[in-house]
């Protein structure tokens, strides 16, 4: 069963949808780290924000549908934002990725999961990994933002 969590906070909507079942996530967790980087990236608008949790096939499906590449994937993001002010935008999540790629990276599922909500947030806020420069500052910015959310415990 999908279940769908929304609250204002912080004047973003941060929506979350688990459409998945083999990882156990905590949409208050991801919640706090999407406002963490937010915050730190001091973007503190109103707008909202929402994340769908799938596994391969669905994420695929999502890949062929809206980009064209009949591939499963990590991550995809799209802002759609209209203006500054607002951050509107959505983030797509493939759990049996981070499943397969935990092991390759030697970590765990849900920092790869937390890595991926952050690197479509970056999106969304403006980063891009469109070249190698771009790339190297949106990876260093993802680890200083894991570092700081992970050295403080959320329950």
């Amino acid at each position: 069963m999908k279940k769908v969590y929304g609250k204002m906070k912080g004047g973003v909507k941060i929506i979350i949808k688990n459409l998945q079942k083999k990882i156990h996530l905590n949409p208050k967790r991801i919640k706090v780290a999407v406002l963490k980087l937010l915050s730190l990236e001091g973007r503190k608008k109103s707008g909202e924000i929402t994340i769908c949790f799938f596994n391969d096939r669905q994420i695929r499906e999502f890949n062929l549908f809206y980009r064209g590449r009949d591939v499963a994937t990590d991550v995809i993001a799209f802002d759609n934002s209209v203006h500054k002010k607002e951050i509107s935008g959505d983030i797509a999540v493939s759990c049996e990725t981070a499943i397969r790629n935990a092991r390759i990276f030697k970590t765990t599922p849900l920092s790869e999961i937390y890595l991926y909500v952050i690197h479509g947030l970056l999106h969304i806020i403006g980063y891009n990994d469109n070249n190698k420069k771009n790339r190297l500052i949106m990876q260093k910015k993802e680890k200083e933002i894991l570092r700081e959310f992970i050295t403080r415990k959320v329950t």
